[in-house]
């Protein structure tokens, strides 16, 4: 990599100084770990909540949300986080899946955090397809309220509490974009919690993060999958993902099955199940890029689940040990957290 994290570290610490805490600490809750846009037994779309403060506080000084599924704003509600004690909100990229429940958020936050601050919106600028169309986080926030405008619904609220924004929450979202490229770059930082972003494919504009603070660092890996969208191929995952999660202490990462390829009987659309990165891979680059512990969200096809969305799964539903199993057949020797909604994994500084 290009920007070693050491460095980008230690320079954000010179330059802002650091919160005084005793013991500080990183937690990290999967909000929501439905695989895809099917609903299985009411899961929350994809979602991950990194929290980092002092411990005996609650770990709760920076508050960052990595993708808004939906149901992100229940799933907060669960936990004792209000979204407008959110700082920021970042998309590795705007499938529904990963970025619906921003409506209820930003609609939520107006309704009762009008007066500021705004949120911070951390995406990937515009990005054209191959086919011609627009990928484009910036257009999606500015129309995140439309459509209670057109309804009449904005206006019925803003009788009802005149203090309140008139342009609707889309004047409460602060956008931030920036390139993805191949080495990661700083694109968010708030005292001594530093984010960084790092292109990697599925679809256009596709973003991989890193979460570097003194309790230790996590890399959200989103939807990633290899450049090559196909065989023959070394892997299925990301090597700009697995840049960026060199020496991390957790990485969270979309997977899916083995069972799902197309050598099985499901049926599943071979060109999706190459965009993503399969269980055995992601154990098999964890344990390169000596990650200390894998939590894996986005689950194809989820626990238990006869079949993802019209496709069935071979031999029924897959167990959590079926995960773990693929996983260390990858090599990785780690701790792995096969992923459910509001798992939580936390490090506390020594």
């Amino acid at each position: 990599m290009k920007i070693p994290f050491g460095i980008i570290l230690a320079t954000t610490l010179t330059c802002i100084g650091s919160l005084s805490q005793a013991a500080p600490c990183l937690d990290v809750t999967l909000t929501g770990t439905q695989g895809g846009p099917p609903v299985y037994k009411g899961q929350a779309g994809a979602g991950t909540l990194v929290r980092y403060g002092d411990s005996e506080k609650g770990c709760s000084d920076v508050l960052l949300q990595f993708d808004t599924g939906r149901g992100t704003t229940q799933q907060l509600s669960k936990i004792g986080v209000p979204v407008g004690k959110l700082n920021a909100v970042f998309f590795t990229h705007i499938h529904s899946d990963h970025s619906e429940g921003l409506v209820d958020v930003a609609q939520l936050r107006w309704h009762f955090n009008s007066g500021g601050p705004k949120l911070d919106m951390v995406c990937s600028a515009d990005s054209t397809s191959p086919a011609g169309h627009s990928m484009s986080c910036t257009k999606y926030a500015a129309a995140i309220g439309d459509a209670m405008i057109a309804s009449g619904e904005m206006a019925q609220r803003l009788v009802e509490n005149p203090k309140r924004l008139a342009g609707g929450p889309a004047d409460l979202l602060n956008v931030m974009t920036f390139k993805p490229e191949n080495s990661a770059a700083v694109v968010w930082s708030s005292d001594d919690v530093t984010v960084s972003a790092i292109r990697s494919t599925h679809v256009p504009g596709h973003s991989s993060y890193r979460v570097d603070t003194p309790a230790g660092s996590v890399v959200i890996g989103g939807d990633a999958g290899n450049d090559s969208r196909k065989p023959p191929r070394a892997s299925s995952t990301s090597a700009q993902v697995e840049d960026l999660s060199k020496g991390a202490d957790i990485l969270v990462h979309s997977v899916i099955h083995p069972v799902m390829g197309p050598d099985g009987t499901s049926g599943f659309p071979p060109p999706i199940y190459f965009r993503q990165s399969t269980a055995t891979d992601l154990g098999a680059l964890s344990n390169r890029a000596g990650v200390g512990h894998l939590m894996l969200t986005h689950l194809i096809p989820p626990l238990g689940a006869p079949r993802q969305g019209p496709y069935p799964i071979e031999g029924g539903g897959l167990t959590e040990a079926d995960y773990v199993d693929s996983v260390k057949a990858g090599g990785f020797t780690g701790d792995v957290t096969v992923g459910s909604d509001l798992a939580n994994y936390r490090i506390v500084a020594k």
